[in-house]
Formats: C-alpha cells, structure tokens, sequence
C-alpha cells in the first residue's frame, strides 16, 4: 500500500509517517519504482507508536518500546519499568500543576479585580522576579 492508505489504516499524517520513516521507528519496503511499499505490520507498528505517544511515551520511549514488542525473548519487568518510569513522570508533573493552580488560585482570589492599580497578582509576580 502507498503511504496515503498507510496513513488511513493508521489514523496518523504522511508527515508523520515519513517523519518516522526518517528517524528509524518504521523501514518500509521500497518498490523498484523508488516509492514506499508499506504492508499491514507497517500499519501495525505506526498504530503501537500512534497508541504509545498518546499516553505521553516520547520517541525514544516508543523506539524502545518496539524493540520490545518485537523481542519474544522480552521480560515484562523491562516494559513495566519503562511504564513506571513514565508514570512516575506524569505523577510529578501532576503534582506541579496542582501546585501552580493552588498558587494561581489564591492570587486571583487575593485580586479585587476592580479599578484600582493594586493587584496581588502583579506584585507577586514582580517579587518572584527579584528572588532569581
């Protein structure tokens, strides 16, 4: 199939497939016209890689991840470390956005919002600047 049915079967844009062709995640076959010749295992692998960045994986994550999928000889143990490290990330990542929308919060609390110039939220910001 050509690389506009690819892109059908995957749910992913010719862009991004040859975006993946050209850091080594997919190698399709090539026809003797020069033209890529992908087959269903190529589809396969762009919906594993489609499926693993949506959860946030990055790429290199989502190359080691293949490898993986591709290894019979696999341990789990080596998926579920990447899969906590991962998780892990997104927890601390979680934890900072509840962080800035408790600070956030209680500034936009603390602003009147009215039509005077005094605005926690300004000064806040200008004392942050004078700590760096």
């Amino acid at each position: 199939m050509n690389i506009s049915q690819a892109a059908a079967g995957s749910g992913l844009p010719p862009k991004t497939i040859r975006y993946y062709e050209s850091i080594g995640l997919l190698q399709p076959a090539r026809r003797s016209n020069g033209y890529r010749a992908y087959g269903e295992d190529d589809v396969q692998r762009l919906r594993f890689v489609q499926r693993a960045r949506s959860l946030g994986f990055s790429v290199e994550d989502c190359r080691t991840l293949l490898s993986l999928y591709g290894n019979d000889g696999r341990a789990s143990a080596e998926v579920k470390k990447l899969a906590v490290r991962h998780l892990d990330a997104i927890r601390g990542k979680i934890a900072e956005l509840r962080s800035l929308e408790k600070t956030l919060g209680a500034l936009v609390e603390a602003c009147h919002g009215d039509n005077l110039p005094d605005c926690p939220i300004l000064d806040e910001l200008a004392e942050e600047g004078h700590k760096r």
